[in-house]
C-alpha cells in the first residue's frame, strides 16, 4: 500500500503528540522520520512507531525532555538529550556545529543520554544545506554485529554518515551502517516475507541465513549469530567493517559518555533509558579555500564520477545520494509502500494512543 507523504507526518505527529511530546518536537520528529521513510530508508521511519511505543511503556522514553548543555567551548559542545527520543536533539546539535563552525572553522557537538534518531543521514545533509561538511555517527542500542572471527554479536549497526556541499549537483551524502546491511533491514524483509541475500545474516556456526523468519530471531531475539561486519567474511575485507564500528562507537559513544551495549545489558535494568550517544562534525570549506571553490571542485569530482564508462549501458554510474534522492522524488510523487503486516502495528498504535488512524485514507 502506497501513503502520501503528508498523511504519514499527520499520523506521526498525532501519535506523538498524544504520547506528550511538545508541539515543536512533535514536528521536528515527524519531520525527520518522514524524511528517512521519503529516501528509502525504510527500517527507520515509521516502521519504528511500534518500537518507539513499547520504549515508551517500559518507561525509557522522556517525551518532555529538557536538553541540558554539560560542556561546551567555542568549537565544541557536550548535550545531555534528558532520555528523549533523539531526533530532535540531533537536529538541535547539528545546526550547533554548523553555527560554531561558521567562527571556528571546524566544530563538534556530542550527544550524551538519548535514544534512536533514524537515519544519520538526515542530519549530516542540513550541514551540506547549510554550506559546510557534515559528519555524523551514533551509537547504538542493539547487539547485532558479529566481529571477524567471533560466534556472537558485539557491536551494533553503528552508522556513520557523511554530507559535502556542491554548487550544480545535490550535496554528496554517504549514510551507510557498519555492518554488511542495518538491522532494521532485516525487519523489513520479515515484514514483507522476502528471503534474505546470502551473507547479511549467520548463525552461530558463521552460516549464512536467508529464511527472514529465522534471520530476524537471529539478529534480534537468540544471542548468538547475528549481522555480519561491512564485506562479511574477512577474505572479502570484513575486518575492515568491522573496524569501522569500532571508530564509529569510539567517536558516537565513548567521546559522549554514553553506554556500551553489551556492557548496558550486564549494569543496567531493563527500565533503564538507553543512553546512546551521538557524534556531529560541522566542516567549513571557507576556512581553506575562496569562497565556492571548494564547491566547484566537488561538482567536477562528482560530473568525472557520473561520465564514467558504464558497464551496463541502462545503469548510469552513481555517487552517494543519488539513489536515496531518486527515492525521494518518486515518494513524494507515489507515496511511500507500507507493508500490510506494519500497518496493522501502526493501526494498533494509534488506538493505544486514542487518535484516528489516518493512513488508510
Amino acid at each position: 500500500m502506497r501513503v502520501a507523504a503528508p498523511l504519514i507526518r499527520e499520523q506521526l505527529v498525532s501519535v506523538l503528540r498524544a504520547w506528550g511530546m511538545g508541539e515543536a518536537h512533535a514536528a521536528t520528529t515527524a519531520d525527520m522520520m518522514l524524511e528517512t521513510d521519503l529516501r528509502g530508508v525504510d527500517s527507520h521511519g515509521i516502521s519504528m512507531l511500534p518500537t518507539y511505543d513499547r520504549e515508551l511503556r517500559a518507561g525509557r522514553l522522556n517525551m518532555r525532555p529538557q536538553f541540558k548543555t554539560l560542556r561546551e567551548g567555542p568549537s565544541m559542545a557536550l548535550i545531555d538529550a534528558d532520555a528523549s527520543l533523539g531526533h530532535p536533539v540531533a537536529v538541535h546539535a547539528m545546526n550547533l556545529a554548523v553555527d560554531k563552525c561558521r567562527e571556528s572553522a571546524v566544530a563538534v557537538v556530542s550527544v550524551v543520554n538519548s535514544h534512536h534518531f533514524g537515519a544519520a543521514g538526515c542530519y549530516s545533509r542540513i550541514a551540506a544545506e547549510r554550506g559546510v561538511i557534515g559528519m555524523v555517527t551514533s551509537a547504538t542500542r542493539g547487539v547485532s554485529m558479529v566481529p571477524t572471527f567471533a560466534a556472537e554479536p558485539v557491536m551494533g549497526t553503528n552508522p556513520l554518515a557523511f554530507a559535502a556541499p556542491a554548487r550544480r549537483n545535490p550535496p554528496f551524502q554517504l549514510d551507510m551502517a557498519t555492518t554488511t546491511v542495518a538491522a532494521g533491514k532485516v525487519k523489513v524483509y520479515k515484514l514483507n516475507h522476502e528471503p534474505l541475500p546470502p551473507g547479511w545474516v549467520v548463525d552461530d556456526k558463521g552460516q549464512p541465513v536467508t529464511d527472514p523468519e529465522e534471520a530476524f530471531k537471529y539478529v534480534f531475539e537468540r544471542p548468538e549469530g547475528g549481522i555480519t561486519p561491512l564485506g562479511g567474511p574477512k577474505e572479502a575485507g570484513g575486518h575492515k567493517g568491522y573496524g569501522l564500528a569500532v571508530m564509529v562507537h569510539i567517536l558516537g559513544g565513548v567521546l559522549a559518555g554514553a553506554s556500551f551495549s553489551p556492557l548496558r545489558n550486564r549494569t543496567q535494568k531493563p527500565s533503564d533509558p538507553h543512553n546512546l550517544g551521538h557524534f556531529f562534525m560541522a566542516l567549513d570549506p571557507r576556512a581553506f579555500r575562496g569562497a565556492g571553490e571548494f564547491e566547484a571542485d566537488l561538482d567536477q569530482v562528482i560530473d568525472t564520477l557520473h561520465a564514467a564508462k558504464r558497464a551496463d549501458p541502462a545503469q548510469p554510474v552513481l555517487v552517494a545520494g543519488d539513489p536515496e534522492m531518486a527515492t525521494r522524488a518518486e515518494r513524494l510523487r507515489d507515496g511511500v509502500p507500507v507493508p500490510d503486516d506494519l500497518l496493522v502495528q501502526l493501526r494498533a498504535v494509534a488506538a493505544s494512543a486514542g487518535v484516528p488512524f489516518v493512513l488508510a485514507r
